[in-house]
């Protein structure tokens, strides 16, 4: 039987294990592995038994006097229990994954050891009782993501992506300070059970909050105009992506705005936060779709298909729609997690070749992986009764009650996406090899295929374990409920639609894409040029702007006014003294002569005015 006191070990469990890996295994990597793949069974073990379970705990970490008090606790109710199995069963999964997959990596010591501090960080914001709490774990689950993408720092590519992530979070991460402190003026806690924005208070200043805390998701949850960091941080080893940028960091800015919403008691967020917040999430859905369809890279695929559906739930937040935002979250991690582990296994069984034209064929050659593979694409483009169907649906259904443009903004990304992920399945998996790399393809180790193969089942069967009673509702929210209607003939016709035209494009093994060599193509394979325009007028052209600045001030201000004025007024003035001390003894006696005159009438002018 778990007790609510176990939350505790679930909580630091991971923080011990990553610093005893540090400091006595750290030439011991198989040791170091095995310690954190244990670690981590035994959270889902207790992740597990605290399902159903609520509850409380704190302790004061700082105390002001009745101005300022701020605890480390947490806190377990049906949100964040759920949530946490997430975590934990993605991240015990990954962890048996990586037992294979960096078997022969030199610092694997290093690997298992930024995982538990991931696990650590990331349980900290699932678990956090308050808003500031969630705050500090949040900047740690920066770092950790920092540390597993720059994992290979020696090559160029890996260090640009993890500072390139770093650096991006970091401006969505000022905005959710700002809204962290502006939320403690408004409420006067940043406790989540108890916070609370007066009736009265201003509208516009709930949704400056609001919107900046929003900025907080945009950077972790990797939202337009903030989503370039994800795609390059496919650059870390493959079970990075499945832990970190897959099933649960770029989630966390979604439950971060659901724990916020549910915690106000004014429970929906004002008419200016919402419409933002949803055409954000509709945009970053749209637009990452788009450029999943000419993505070469098989990583890079699942990248932009991750940011797209998390566009899916950032435009459900929106639109006030929290329970199929968080439907969805818990349906996508099991999917996506199995997509991108049958991908790294793809990958090192075509000997670390990621390129899908120079694939083909690997379905004789590694039926196990494709077959999972396969379920984790049926789970994604959504075909009936498998669980990304329940939880698009909710989303549609949603937006088709109260925004409808952003309903047909869906049924748009549905098609994109059967249709991107039909070109993965078409290209990769069936026709000929295309390279020497897949025809010596072959199926990997038990390892690797026991977590896809559990992950697959997860796939189809997750959405059925969320609508139970035992999962649902939470936290205020309702069940979610499925019916036939508009949604569900629109994403039929979705479904159909990107099938046919992924066949007409793709199928019969064409040696290159007959979509690509043009400007619209072109322009998806390089991001539409939002990055380009980032580094170049953005980066160097405030680095530019600032460097000229920075020298017209050193040259004139400070080298010709300050410092030369200084200077040449000095020498001025040493000069005139020079000029003074001539060596002529008639000169000295005028000059004597004339001070005493001046002494003498300024004495008799002081006396004769008192």
């Amino acid at each position: 039987m778990i007790e609510i006191e176990n939350t505790w070990l679930l909580l630091f469990l991971p923080l011990a294990v990553a610093a005893c890996n540090w400091f006595f295994f750290g030439k011991k990597g198989n040791i170091a592995s095995l310690v954190s793949t244990l670690a981590c069974l035994v959270t889902l073990i207790i992740s597990i038994g605290l399902l159903g379970k609520t509850g409380e705990e704190s302790f004061t970490w700082i105390s002001l006097g009745n101005a300022f008090n701020l605890s480390i606790g947490f806190i377990l109710d049906d949100l964040s229990t759920r949530m946490m199995l997430i975590v934990t069963g993605i991240g015990f999964l990954v962890h048996v994954f990586s037992l294979a997959y960096m078997k022969d990596d030199e610092s694997k010591a290093r690997f298992f050891t930024g995982l538990s501090l991931f696990m650590f960080s990331m349980t900290g914001i699932v678990l956090a009782n308050n808003i500031a709490m969630t705050f500090i774990f949040w900047e740690l689950v920066g770092l950790s993501s920092y540390l597993l993408i720059g994992h290979w720092y020696k090559k160029n590519t890996a260090a640009d992506a993890a500072k390139k992530a770093f650096i991006t979070n970091r401006v969505g991460d000022f905005g959710f300070l700002i809204g962290i402190l502006t939320l403690w003026a408004l409420s006067g806690t940043l406790d989540f059970s108890m916070m609370a924005i007066p009736a009265e208070t201003c509208e516009t200043l709930v949704n400056i909050t609001l919107l900046c805390l929003f900025c907080g998701a945009v950077g972790k949850s990797a939202q337009f105009p903030l989503h370039v960091w994800l795609p390059d941080a496919m650059e870390g080893p493959t079970p990075v992506s499945a832990l970190i940028h897959a099933a649960t960091m770029v989630a966390a800015g979604a439950y971060m705005m659901v724990r916020v919403q549910t915690s106000l008691t004014v429970g929906a967020f004002p008419e200016l936060t919402a419409d933002v917040i949803s055409i954000v999430g509709a945009i970053t859905a749209i637009i990452a779709a788009f450029m999943a369809t000419q993505q070469n890279d098989i990583k890079r695929v699942l990248a932009y298909s991750t940011l797209s559906q998390l566009g899916y739930m950032v435009m459900a937040l929106g639109l006030l729609s929290g329970e199929s935002a968080m439907y969805h979250l818990y349906t996508h991690a099991w999917f996506k997690a199995l997509l991108f582990l049958g991908a790294g296994a793809i990958i090192f069984a075509c000997h670390h070749e990621q390129d899908i034209w120079k694939m083909g064929g690997l379905f004789k050659r590694m039926k196990i992986t494709s077959f999972c593979f396969l379920m984790g694409t049926l789970a994604l483009i959504a075909v009936p009764f498998t669980s990304g169907f329940f939880s698009k649906e909710m989303i549609l259904e949603a937006a088709l009650h109260k925004h409808p443009a952003l309903f047909w903004i869906g049924v748009g990304v549905a098609t994109l996406t059967t249709f991107y992920m039909m070109r993965v399945i078409l290209v990769v998996f069936f026709g000929k090899e295309r390279s020497k790399n897949a025809e010596h393809a072959h199926e990997v180790g038990p390892t690797m295929t026991l977590p896809l193969i559990v992950l697959a089942v997860l796939s189809i069967i997750s959405g059925y374990a969320f609508m139970s009673d035992n999962l649902v509702p939470f936290n205020g929210f309702s069940a979610p409920e499925f019916h036939f209607g508009l949604p569900f003939y629109a994403s039929m016709g979705a479904l159909a639609l990107g099938i046919i035209a992924a066949v007409i494009f793709y199928a019969g093994s064409p040696e290159k894409d007959k979509l690509s060599n043009n400007w619209v193509s072109r322009a998806l394979q390089n991001r539409l040029y939002i990055d380009a325009f980032y580094d170049k007028v953005l980066i160097r052209g405030v680095q530019g702007i600032g460097a000229a600045i920075i020298d017209c001030l050193d040259q004139f201000l400070i080298g010709g006014v300050i410092v030369g004025g200084i200077a040449r007024l000095v020498a001025a003035i040493g000069g005139l003294l020079r000029k003074l001390q001539s060596g002529s003894i008639l000169a000295y006696t005028i000059l004597f002569g004339l001070g005493m005159i001046a002494v003498v009438f300024f004495t008799v002018f002081y006396s004769c005015n008192n």
